[in-house]
C-alpha cells in the first residue's frame, strides 16, 4: 500500500461532550496505528441543523454536501452510533439517507455503538448492520459497543473495551495488506 488510505469517521451524536466521539477518536487512532490513514471525523452535531432542515441532497448547503461526498469516497468507513430508545437516532439515518445509494458497495464498514447499558450492545447488529447491508457495503465482522460504564469523564477507562478496539482494528488490518504476522511485529 502505498497511499494512505481515506477512513472516514461518522460520529453519530450530537452534543458534547459525548462518548460517542471518544469511542470514535479511540478507534481511528488504533486503526492510524496500524495502517498508514488519511483519517476525517464527521460530527452530526456538527452538521445537524442544516441536515435536519434538507428535504433532499440539493437542498444542502455546500459544506454537508462535502461530507456526504467524502463518506461516499471513504476506502473504509467507521460509524459510530449513540443508542436512543433502543436505535440510531433518526438524524444518523437521515445522513445516510441522502448518500448515493450505490457508493458505498463494497465499502468496508466498521461499526460501533455507545449506550447507557449493555442492554442496547445489540443495536450493532439488528440495526446498524442492515442499514450498511442494504448499501451492499462490507461490514467488519466485529462491532465495538461501549456502556456509559467504559467511560469517565468522558474517556475511555475500561480495559476489556481498550482490548476490543485494538481487535476490531487487528481485524481490519488485513483488509489493507498488514498480514498477521506484521501486527505482531508492530505490537
Amino acid at each position: 500500500m502505498t497511499s494512505p488510505l481515506k477512513v472516514v469517521a461518522v460520529s453519530g451524536g450530537t452534543y458534547r461532550p459525548s462518548r460517542t466521539l471518544a469511542l470514535t477518536k479511540a478507534l481511528l487512532a488504533e486503526l492510524g496505528s496500524l495502517l498508514p490513514i488519511d483519517g476525517t471525523i464527521i460530527e452530526l452535531g456538527d452538521i445537524a441543523r442544516p441536515l435536519g432542515s434538507a428535504l433532499s441532497r440539493q437542498e444542502l448547503p455546500e459544506e454537508v454536501d462535502a461530507q456526504l461526498r467524502a463518506i461516499e469516497s471513504a476506502d473504509l468507513l467507521l460509524v459510530a452510533s449513540p443508542v436512543y430508545r433502543g436505535s440510531y437516532p433518526g438524524l444518523l439515518k437521515h445522513l445516510f439517507d441522502l448518500v448515493e445509494m450505490n457508493s458505498l458497495i463494497d465499502t468496508p464498514v466498521l461499526l460501533a455503538a455507545t449506550g447507557g447499558s449493555d442492554r442496547h450492545a445489540l443495536v450493532l447488529e439488528h440495526q446498524l448492520r442492515p442499514l450498511f447491508s442494504f448499501f451492499q457495503s462490507l461490514t467488519l465482522p466485529i462491532g465495538v459497543y461501549a456502556a456509559e460504564a467504559d467511560f469517565a469523564n468522558y474517556q475511555i477507562v475500561s480495559e476489556p473495551l481498550k482490548a476490543r478496539i485494538r481487535l476490531a482494528a487487528e481485524r481490519a488490518a488485513p483488509l489493507f495488506g498488514v498480514k498477521p504476522n506484521d501486527l505482531l511485529k508492530i505490537a
